[in-house]
C-alpha cells in the first residue's frame, strides 16, 4: 500500500498515515494548493502552522536556510523520533505550510510506515494530526476515519501509535534555543545535549511558531476537567486517575509512569467521549519534566472559554 499511497502524495493529494506520536493528514509539503487541502481538511486557521516530515537530516536541510551545530546534534540524537526543530525556511518551502512565518518545523517520524511513505514519494510531506482543529488526535486509523471521513485519499494503517502525544517543538531560529510545545522528549534530555533552553510561556495572537499552541486543543467533545482531590463534578462522569480511586460511572486506572500514561492517554480519552458522559475527569497527573507534556495537553483540552 506505501507506493499507491506515494503516488497520491505525488499527485497532490491526503494521505492519513501513523507516526509513533499520533496520525497525521499529510501532503506533498513543496505543493501549495494541496497544503491548502489539509487546511480545508481539518478546519485549522491559516495562522496554525504544519510539521514537515522528513527521512533524512539531508532532506530537512533543503528545507532551511541554517542548519546550525545544535540542530546536527540534536537531530543525531533523537531522530527519528518525537522531536520537532524549528528554523529559518529556504524558499522551497511555501508559505502555506509555514502560516507566513519565516520558520518551518521539521521532524524525522519513528514509525517505519511514515518513514516508507516519505522515501517512496521522494518528497517532504506536511502533515497535522489527523483530526478536526482543536480535538482529540487521533492514535488509531479508526479514529482518523472517524473525525475526517473520507477527507483523505487513503488511511494507512500502521496500528495503535506508540508514543501517543504530539511531538516536543524547539525553536533554533533566532540564535537562542526555545522549547515551544512540551512533549515525550523532556525538557532535560535536550539540555543534556546542547546546554540551558528557555522556555515559551507565550500564547501568540497571530501566526503560532508551533502547532500546539492555541489555547484550546487536544479537546473531546464531552467537557473535560483536571481534578485535585477526587471530588468529581455532578451527572455521569469518566475518570482517569492514578492514585486517587473515586465513584464514576467510568473509571479508568492510568500507568503511573508517564511513558505509559501518555501512550494510553488519547485512546482513553476516545473512548470515554463515545459514552455519552456529561463530564470527564481527570485526575492531577504527578509533577516532574516528562509529566509536563501530558499535563500541557489535558490543560489546553479543559480549556474553557467562558
Amino acid at each position: 500500500m506505501i507506493e499507491p499511497a506515494a503516488k497520491l502524495i505525488r499527485a497532490g493529494e491526503l494521505v492519513a498515515f501513523p507516526t509513533e506520536t499520533v496520525y497525521g493528514i499529510g501532503a506533498n509539503a513543496l505543493d501549495a494548493a494541496a497544503v491548502d487541502r489539509i487546511y480545508e481538511a481539518k478546519g485549522r486557521p491559516a495562522t496554525s502552522p504544519l510539521i514537515v516530515h522528513v527521512s533524512s537530516i539531508d532532506m530537512a536541510r533543503e528545507l532551511v536556510r541554517e542548519w546550525p551545530d545544535r540542530a546536527q546534534l540534536l537531530a543525531e540524537r533523537f531522530w527519528p523520533g518525537p522531536l520537532t526543530l524549528v528554523l529559518p525556511k529556504s524558499e522551497k518551502v511555501p508559505e502555506r505550510v509555514t502560516a507566513g512565518l519565516p520558520t518551518v518545523g521539521i521532524r524525522m517520524p519513528d514509525h517505519p510506515v511514515a518513514l516508507a511513505l516519505i522515501r517512496a514519494a521522494q518528497v517532504p510531506i506536511a502533515a497535522p494530526s489527523a483530526n478536526r482543529f482543536t480535538q482529540l488526535s487521533p492514535t488509531t486509523a479508526e479514529h482518523v476515519r472517524d473525525a475526517l471521513g473520507d477527507s483523505a485519499a487513503m488511511v494507512l494503517d500502521g496500528g495503535p501509535t506508540r508514543v501517543g502525544i504530539e511531538s516536543t517543538v524547539l525553536s533554533l531560529a533566532a540564535g537562542e534555543a526555545v522549547l515551544l510545545r512540551p512533549g515525550m522528549i523532556s525538557q532535560a534530555q535536550i539540555e543534556e545535549v546542547i546546554g540551558p533552553i528557555r522556555v515559551s510561556t507565550a500564547t501568540p495572537d497571530e501566526s503560532h511558531p508551533s502547532p500546539g499552541m492555541h489555547h484550546r486543543h487536544y479537546s473531546p467533545r464531552t467537557p473535560l476537567v483536571i481534578v485535585d482531590s477526587g471530588d468529581l463534578p455532578r451527572g455521569r462522569v469518566g475518570y482517569l486517575w492514578i492514585n486517587r480511586p473515586a465513584s464514576a460511572d467510568c473509571s479508568c486506572q492510568m500507568p503511573p509512569d508517564p511513558v505509559g500514561y501518555a501512550a494510553r492517554l488519547y485512546q482513553v480519552l476516545h473512548e470515554l467521549d463515545g459514552r455519552g458522559l456529561d463530564w470527564i475527569a481527570v485526575e492531577r497527573p504527578p509533577s516532574g519534566m516528562m509529566w509536563t507534556g501530558i499535563l500541557d495537553r489535558l490543560e489546553r483540552a479543559s480549556h474553557s472559554d467562558t
